[in-house]
Parts: C-alpha cells; sequence; structure tokens
C-alpha cells in the first residue's frame, strides 16, 4: 500500500512477497528514509524490508530497487504520504454515545453491480440461506445513515468489512484473506473512506471490527507460509479450549493456557503467532494504516482473550502514541465481572503488567439485565443480581469505558429472549441507555426483529427493505406495523434524550439496594441539573417508591419529568406501574 510520514513511531517493516525474492539484493535513496536492514525468513518468497522514516521526510514516491547479480528484477514504487490532521477525525467513542451494530451483508443493498464478484471463491448470492451472502454492502449503509441518525444514533459499528475471499459463510468478515483490502462485494477501500468521512460530516462516528487472533485459510500469505511460526502450528489440528479461565486461574497447568490460546478458533480460521516479532509487526501497522488513512474513532477488538497478552498490551500503548483520542474496546464472551476485569487495564497486581485495553464487551451487565428482566427475585436473583453485578465495578479502572449491550450477531435477539414481550423490551431498552458504559444496538432490534442464535443462524437475517423488492420497508413509518413503529419511536425518544442529557452522557451513577423487588438508581453530576432516576419494577403489580430513602440525590427537588411521556409529578409519591422501567429527569 503506503505510508504516511510524521508517525509517532518511525519505524516500518515492509513485507516484500515473490517467488525467491529473497535471491534479490534491496536498496533505495530518498531522503529522510533509510533502509536499515533487509530480513531474510524461512520462505525464499519473502523479504521483510526495516525502514526508518525520519521527521524531515516529505511526502512523495521512490523506488525499492531489486537486483540479481547486479541485473534489474524490479523497480518498486512506493509512496509517503502526509497525514490527515483535519479536524474532526478520530475523535474516540465515549459514554456519550449510542453504538449500533450491523452486518453490512445484511443490512443493505445500496450497489447490486457488486452482488457477485468474478475470481472470488464463493460466487453464490442466495437470501434463502443464512450461510450465502445476500448483497448487503457499503453502499448500503451510506444510504440509510439518516435513518440512523433520525434515530439517535451517534456511532455505527459493522462486522468486518475486510476481504474474506473464503468457500463458505464468507459474508461475516471474521475469515480475512487480505488485511488491507475492503472486500469487493462491499465496495472499496475508497468507498470505506469515504462512508467514514459521510458518517463524521452527518455528525456520527465509526467503529472498526478487527480480528488479531485469527485469519481465513484463504489468506494470500497462508497460502504460502513466510515461515512455520507465522501460524501456531500443532502434531494435528487442536481448537481452542475456549475456557478463558485458564489465562487467569494461578492453578492452570501450562498445558491448558497454550490450548486456550494457541489451539485454533476453527478449522477454517488458522490462529496466529502473535509472538512472532514479524507477525506483531504486519497487524499493528496494518491496523495503524486503515485508522490513518480512513479516520476511524474507535477499534472493537474481535476474541480478546484469545490473543498473547503480551503483544495486546505493547500493540494498545502503539496505537495510543499514534492516535490519542482513539478508543478500543474487547471482545470478552466471558462469564462473570471479574473475568471480564481481568482483561482491562489497570489491574497490573493480577497480571503483572498493563493490558492498556480500556474497557470490554460487558457481557455481565447484559446477563444482569436479562435475569432482570426473565428472572424471580431473590437474594441473588432478579433484580438484585443486575444490583451485583454493577455493585463489582470496583474491579474495573473506568466501568464507563465498557460496551453494554442486549444482544449482537453470535447471540439470540434481545426480544425472543424475552418471549416477545413488549413491556420486558421497553424495561430493557430503558436500562440500556440510561445505565453507565457506551450502550450499543443490534441491528433491527428498534423494529422488534426476533429469533434465537439456534438453528439456522437467524439473527442475522435482512434488514426488511433494505433491498430493491422487498415487500416492506422498514426503513420508513408507515412500512412498520403499529408495535414497531412504538418501538422505533420509544428508541428514538431514548436515544434523542440521552444526546443531550449530560447526567447520561458524563454523570456519575448511584445505585440503592432493590426493596419490594424495585431497583433504583440515579445518574447524575454533581454540579449540573437534570439528575436522572431509573426504577425497575419486573413484578407484575404497580410498587409505590418511598423516596425518602433517595434524599441523598433527591433533596431539594420537587418535581420529575417522565422522559418517555413528558409529563411531570410530584417526586413525593413515585408510583411505577408493573413490569416498567421508569426513567425520569429530577428538576
Amino acid at each position: 500500500m503506503f505510508w504516511f510520514t510524521g508517525m509517532h513511531n518511525p519505524a516500518l517493516q515492509l513485507i516484500v512477497h515473490g517467488e525467491n525474492i529473497a535471491s534479490s539484493t534491496v536498496s533505495l535513496t530518498y531522503p529522510g528514509v533509510k533502509l536499515v536492514k533487509v530480513n531474510k525468513v524461512e520462505n525464499p518468497n519473502y523479504l521483510f524490508l526495516d525502514l526508518t522514516i525520519a521527521s524531515t521526510a516529505k511526502a512523495g514516491k521512490f523506488p525499492i530497487n531489486f537486483t540479481v547479480n547486479g541485473k534489474k528484477l524490479l523497480n518498486y514504487t512506493y509512496e509517503l504520504k502526509n497525514r490527515d490532521k483535519s479536524e474532526g477525525r478520530i475523535q474516540g467513542v465515549t459514554q456519550k454515545d449510542f453504538i449500533y451494530l450491523l452486518m453490512p451483508d445484511r443490512f443493505s443493498n445500496g450497489d447490486k453491480s457488486n452482488d457477485v464478484v468474478k475470481g472470488l471463491t464463493e460466487t453464490t448470492l442466495n437470501r434463502d440461506s443464512m450461510y450465502y451472502r445476500h448483497g448487503g454492502d457499503l453502499q448500503g449503509v451510506i444510504n440509510h445513515l439518516d435513518y440512523l441518525k433520525d434515530l439517535g444514533i451517534t456511532t455505527v459499528w459493522m462486522t468486518p468489512e475486510i476481504e474474506n475471499d473464503m468457500p463458505k459463510a464468507s459474508y461475516h468478515g471474521y475469515a480475512v484473506t487480505d488485511h488491507y483490502k475492503i472486500d469487493p462485494r462491499y465496495g472499496t477501500n475508497e468507498l470505506f473512506k469515504k462512508y467514514v468521512e459521510t458518517a463524521h460530516a452527518k455528525g456520527m462516528k465509526v467503529i472498526k471490527d478487527i480480528v488479531h487472533n485469527h485469519i481465513g485459510t484463504g489468506h494470500w500469505f497462508y497460502k504460502d507460509l513466510p515461515m512455520k511460526s507465522w501460524v501456531h502450528q500443532w502434531p494435528k489440528y487442536t481448537q481452542t479450549s475456549y475456557r478463558d479461565q485458564t489465562v487467569m486461574d494461578t492453578h492452570a497447568s501450562q498445558a491448558d493456557r497454550k490450548k486456550m490460546l494457541d489451539g485454533w478458533f476453527v478449522p477454517s480460521m488458522p490462529d496466529l503467532d502473535e509472538q512472532n516479532p514479524y507477525v506483531q509487526n504486519y497487524l499493528t501497522q496494518n491496523h495503524i494504516w486503515w485508522i490513518e488513512y480512513a479516520g476511524i474513532d474507535g477499534l472493537r477488538l474481535d476474541t480478546y482473550p484469545y490473543n498473547d497478552p503480551a503483544y495486546m498490551a505493547d500493540w494498545a500503548l502503539k496505537l495510543k502514541a499514534e492516535f490519542p483520542n482513539l478508543s478500543i474496546f474487547g471482545e470478552t464472551f466471558v462469564s462473570g465481572v471479574a473475568n471480564q476485569a481481568y482483561f482491562t487495564q489497570g489491574n497490573t497486581v493480577n497480571r503483572g503488567f498493563n493490558t492498556h485495553l480500556p474497557g470490554i464487551t460487558d457481557m455481565a451487565v447484559k446477563e444482569g439485565i436479562y435475569e432482570a428482566l426473565n428472572g424471580k427475585n431473590g437474594w441473588t436473583d432478579g433484580v438484585n443480581r443486575l444490583y451485583d453485578v454493577i455493585a463489582h465495578d470496583f474491579l474495573y479502572q473506568d466501568p464507563t469505558q465498557n460496551c453494554i449491550a442486549l444482544d449482537n450477531h453470535d447471540m439470540s435477539r434481545f426480544y425472543s429472549v424475552v418471549n416477545e414481550d413488549f413491556d420486558k423490551y421497553k424495561m430493557g431498552m430503558s436500562i440500556l441507555l440510561t445505565m453507565r458504559g457506551i450502550p450499543q444496538m443490534y441491528y433491527g432490534t428498534e423494529i422488534l426483529m426476533k429469533n434465537f442464535s439456534n438453528p439456522d443462524g437467524l439473527v442475522r437475517s435482512d434488514f426488511p427493505g433494505g433491498w430493491i423488492g422487498d415487500k416492506k420497508d422498514k426503513f420508513i413509518a408507515k412500512g412498520r406495523t403499529s408495535k414497531e413503529n412504538e418501538a422505533f419511536n420509544f428508541v428514538k425518544t431514548l436515544a434523542n434524550y440521552r444526546k443531550n442529557s449530560v447526567s447520561l452522557q458524563t454523570g456519575k451513577l448511584m445505585q440503592f439496594v432493590p426493596e419490594d423487588d424495585v431497583y433504583v438508581y440515579f445518574r447524575y453530576n454533581e454540579n449540573a441539573k437534570g439528575t436522572v432516576m431509573v426504577a425497575v419494577n419486573n413484578t407484575e403489580k404497580e410498587k409505590t417508591l418511598n423516596t425518602d430513602r433517595f434524599a441523598e440525590r433527591t433533596n431539594g427537588i420537587t418535581i420529575a419529568k417522565n422522559v418517555i411521556s413528558g409529563e411531570s409529578q410530584s417526586i413525593k409519591e413515585i408510583k411505577v406501574p408493573a413490569k416498567t422501567t421508569l426513567v425520569l429527569e429530577l428538576n
């Protein structure tokens, strides 16, 4: 590809791949650029070139010369570009934001010309199957950014957009075959950059989903490995145990820990050896390249616990050095608050080093919300489970940087998990949009899309209206049912209220022990108006709150406004209807 001038780290490592390229001699001449070392590896089809780019180097093109026995083999033109220092690039994603997660193949088809691309392994387009491509693309997402903005979304996160040239299920994006190329069935690198710029122009941010741990078997460098240690090798195929506990367990055997970290995710996804410095350089530089090239605001790190811990800490430091405002959060599909917190920054006593990972995907909060909605109240069950999860926030350096969600592309949809109970749906969405952390919603939740993760992967169904010829267009109000519009408007009201609520965007959280099966918490700023009071009543009966016990947060306040209805009421006696999460602004 190309690189940039003015980077914090002057080092750059280029991979050269070509038949017996190691037999050549390499040279280059360009002011401020120095060829420090030419590294030969096991496979003679590779050279790794170590360059330094001085702070004085200017943007421009220069040849890298390859000769064999003094005769010219190749002059490759490489380019340095100026860093883009435009205002509003790489803003970071915070508690002020509301993330919308979508799968580009299943959201909207904005360009039919790229539905099938000749030369790729999979050339089947079949919307009747959940395992083939459906034709959604980047242009389809761009076409509906206004829909998302109207809904109250501030940040868009897509599952990986880069090339997945695999024979089956290539649509999901997690089996990369070229790290530097947008999958041509989604568009081009240039279109991806346009997507980010268009989102920014509309006041929205972009998160890119990246995978450190594994690749697809169709990757060009897997087909011709630079060295055996490029991926983890086993005497016979060995799959990861998926046991994150082995990474943190002080009693764990080294064999169990190795199987967790070095085992392959699935047979079609080779596990990269992140202790290999060449692999480290390749991944780190690739992620820096995409951020600088496109102006991405944040990264979601797939399968975080499966990566080499020391490398991931070094990676985080290198990226933050280049992009101080960049936000990152790691996928920790684990059980329990302690398991999640173990991977976050600041736990140096437990780990012996700092992971420099600000936040994680907070599955414990998700499970706590589900228990509050579906469980029977008890000492540690029902609403008490959610209270207990939040009480463990002391384990994090900063829990507000955790990403909280009710579902995603790997799990059953929220509306189905609450048995299509619309009251519980509204309860859950109210908690999601008022709880500490960065809320994330899976595409279609706003129109009550449903289904379970098994069987048949129906949680990845198409968004109705995203394709020409769809019988219903749920991007517009007249295409939705009355209940779908009620759900859409409920989310829209809360999400847009959140955009202007200092307490929900930057406020602290104070929670009270659930009493009479009602869980109450507050979001507040000490010196700002607009404290938000949230009362969760998961029972079948209306409850009346004794507000005297909340005096720490309600003292001096007489009136509360219902955020959804807009109605005002006295703070002295608050009635919480059955199966309701009441959201009140105190004034």
